[in-house]
């Protein structure tokens, strides 16, 4: 396990370090100015001495989408089982929520911004949980539906009832599709949660503290804080991937009990 572990990170890491190393090269080589692009060794150093201010704007805007990410997911899973269930309410909520999501971020955000005061995180939480709900909507409302005829058909030849039939097959086999949109959403979150700062509010996130800075020409100091936004995305990420090795295991285990 360990070694298949590593096996998979090797590789994505070696291309990492080739890129930096790439970047490197050219903005030292070509003699770039930190104006057209910032070396990698230069945004390290401001990270390194700036670190304190990135790790308080990285607590602003984690926060925020974490708090987004939960309330979008338990919103999508509430409202996927609804729709499951309804066959009028899946056509009434699901165009609405396709024509939602298609509408852009800075117009959501303003119109939040307007509903609270300045200083509050409601507007980028509620932006965040707009997101995560869609795609973990359209997600698990696939996996309760895409149930294979032939689990269905057996079900039936139990006479089980609608609810049997949902705990035996349709929960069991949309918890891979929950978990794809959370994989999915976990970057999302972050993104979202940092670019809905461009439109007024707090200035306290990753968002308006990129921006701050590269609008005074600080540009090294504006990378060092998309490098903690880019750790902020790896991290919310990684938490989505272990959640899903913890549910896997715990399968398998409750599914070896059950054999034996």
């Amino acid at each position: 396990m360990r070694t298949r572990s590593l096996a998979s990170i090797w590789p994505p890491l070696a291309f990492g370090v080739l890129m930096l190393l790439v970047w490197q090269g050219l903005v030292r080589g070509l003699d770039l100015k930190p104006y057209f692009l910032v070396a990698p060794s230069d945004i390290y150093r401001e990270f390194v001495d700036n670190w304190s201010n990135i790790w308080e704007a990285m607590r602003v805007s984690g926060t925020n989408a974490a708090f987004g990410m939960l309330f979008g997911a338990i919103a999508g899973i509430v409202v996927a089982f609804l729709l499951s269930q309804f066959s009028l309410l899946d056509e009434l909520v699901m165009p609405m929520s396709i024509a939602i999501n298609a509408i852009p971020a800075f117009v959501l955000v303003s119109v939040f911004n307007n509903m609270f005061s300045t200083t509050s995180e409601v507007p980028r939480r509620l932006m965040v949980t707009l997101v995560v709900f869609f795609v973990v909507l359209v997600n698990v409302a696939k996996g309760l539906r895409q149930v294979a005829p032939i689990h269905a058909e057996l079900m039936r030849s139990y006479a089980a009832s609608g609810w049997q039939v949902m705990r035996k097959v349709r929960v069991p086999n949309a918890i891979p599709y929950l978990f794809t949109a959370l994989r999915i959403a976990a970057p999302l979150s972050v993104i979202y949660a940092y670019v809905s700062e461009y439109f007024g509010g707090a200035q306290n996130g990753l968002g308006s503290r990129i921006s701050s800075n590269i609008a005074n020409s600080k540009n090294a100091v504006g990378w060092a804080y998309v490098a903690g936004a880019c750790l902020l995305g790896l991290g919310f990420y990684v938490i989505s991937i272990i959640l899903e090795t913890v549910a896997a295991r715990r399968g398998s285990a409750h599914s070896r009990r059950a054999d034996t």
